[in-house]
């Protein structure tokens, strides 16, 4: 009996020592995840995205964090202490639309950034990152799911008696006001003929196609779930020659100056030009310039609506006005731990502002009056800051972002 045991011996020597090189290499190959209690935000660096393009994607991962965004970009809590993951911690990602690349990454100071990459479909992508038991989503507008507003215009918007050719825009913008660019234009028309029925917007989106009529023309533009726009191009005499707005687009604060021209002999006896948010001002009847600015940004229709011999004309163009094109500084890019930084909003101009939101990376989430914010970080690593710019009305007229290494 005992001479079998000693046999046996040697045997399972040579299965352990084959079973243990198994055992490291298993271990080798398995994956850091976040552990539990770990709070992994996204943010975008826009809220919409064109076709075939691409937009980065920044995954934060924090342990013991505090949620600060509703899986929009949007900030909706209040600071909570954390400390950013271990470096080398993985975050996978998947979306319902385009690729991300890479789907796979590995944190540094709590952080990781990816791209989304668009082909030619569009839709709500649903971008989801994930490791260990947390995880978190972040939906994006891409392609014609983007387009929010169509403004049409026509160059000239009144040809002579005979009729004849004029250029027709649109142009397409997203909720913000931005460029939405690669999508598909349609047009129409009740009268006369269109050099292109469908034209693809353009880097700034604009889709332009030539309208030939002999009549009164009234055009239509679609694009994607946006409402429909329209323009008319009048043939024979009219009370304008011209009216126009510039510039455009033009940014919060900033004076759009609208020219208003009587046509050669026209008797126009003056009217009234509303500016599409709520404001108007009278018309002289020999026409000119008229001042106005825009508080908010979006897409605006202005009117001028002008008496001439007796019966009303109606004459619209399209202004587009962005959001104030504002920077974000820090005082120190790098920091040391409890050391107060002081963040300052660059660009606001003579716009009115009626506050200033601001949140970090780390849960941190506060207001203030002034352009101005300083405060400290408890721990180390890199920490993203954003301000949203909240003008008179409520709305938000810009939003500015940086990035500090805290030390």
């Amino acid at each position: 009996m005992l001479a079998h045991v000693r046999r046996a011996l040697p045997l399972v020597a040579i299965v352990s020592g084959l079973l243990l090189p198994v055992v490291v290499s298993s271990c080798d190959r398995v994956p850091l995840l976040a552990p539990t209690g770990t709070t992994i935000n996204l943010f975008a660096t826009s809220n919409t995205v064109s076709l075939n393009s691409s937009v980065d994607i920044v995954a934060t991962a924090i342990e013991n964090g505090t949620d600060v965004g509703t899986g929009t970009n949007g900030a909706t809590s209040t600071a909570g202490a954390g400390t950013p993951v271990q470096n080398g911690t993985l975050i996978s990602f998947t979306t319902t639309i385009g690729t991300i690349e890479p789907s796979e990454a590995h944190t540094h100071n709590g952080q990781v950034t990816v791209k989304l990459v668009t082909t030619g479909q569009s839709g709500t992508a649903t971008i989801t990152a994930y490791s260990g038991g947390a995880s978190k989503t972040l939906q994006l507008k891409v392609g014609t799911a983007a387009a929010s507003r169509v403004i049409l215009t026509a160059t000239p918007q009144s040809l002579g008696s005979s009729g004849g050719t004029a250029t027709i825009s649109a142009s397409v913008t997203d909720d913000g006001g931005a460029a939405v660019s690669g999508i598909p234009v349609s047009f129409s028309t009740d009268q006369g003929t269109l050099s292109a029925p469908t034209v693809n917007t353009d880097a700034n989106g604009i889709a332009t196609t030539q309208l030939t009529t002999s009549a009164t023309a009234t055009v239509t533009a679609t694009a994607g779930s946006a409402t429909a726009a329209t323009t008319k191009v009048n043939v024979g005499a009219r009370a304008l020659s011209a009216f126009s707005a510039s510039p455009n687009p033009a940014t919060v604060g900033q004076t759009v100056t609208f020219t208003v021209t009587p046509a050669t002999g026209a008797n126009m006896s003056g009217g009234t030009l509303s500016f599409g948010d709520g404001a108007s001002q009278a018309i002289s009847p020999i026409g000119g310039a008229i001042a106005h600015t825009y508080q908010s940004p979006g897409q605006y229709t202005a009117t001028a609506n002008v008496s001439i011999s007796g019966s009303n004309e109606t004459y619209t163009t399209g202004v587009v006005i962005g959001s104030l094109p504002v920077t974000l500084t820090a005082s120190s890019s790098t920091p040391s731990v409890g050391t107060p930084v002081t963040f300052t909003v660059n660009g606001t101009g003579s716009a009115q502002v009626l506050r200033y939101d601001w949140i970090t990376s780390d849960g941190q989430a506060t207001t203030t009056s002034g352009p101005a914010w300083q405060t400290n970080f408890g721990t180390r690593g890199q920490k993203r800051i954003q301000v949203n710019v909240i003008g008179l009305n409520g709305a938000t007229v810009a939003t500015a972002s940086t990035t500090i290494d805290v030390q």
